[in-house]
């Protein structure tokens, strides 16, 4: 089941500087996928989770336009072919 994640700038440099990544496992939550996206890039998993192993409260994930927080959350359904989004909160004033 191949998935695409994309990345955002602030995040690239831990993706070895890819906008996009393909993830073609065995996965079927949005959980499943960003532990298997850390196991392939290990630097990335300080920046998406805190020490809690939750993540972080400023990252937003969206499945093909949807915003997970109104669905399952981290147990999310994935299907071949979904797209993965995350979107860095952005504060300012």
């Amino acid at each position: 089941m191949a998935v695409k994640v994309h990345i955002p700038t602030p995040l690239r440099a831990y993706v070895q500087g890819n906008d996009e990544v393909v993830i073609d496992s065995n996965m079927n939550t949005v959980d499943e996928l960003f532990n298997e996206l850390s196991t392939r890039f290990p630097e990335l998993q300080a920046h998406l989770y805190d020490q809690n192993k939750q993540l972080r409260k400023y990252i937003n994930i969206y499945v093909n336009d949807e915003d997970i927080r109104f669905s399952d959350h981290e147990k999310t359904a994935l299907k071949s072919g979904d797209e993965v989004s995350i979107v860095p909160s952005i504060a300012g004033g």
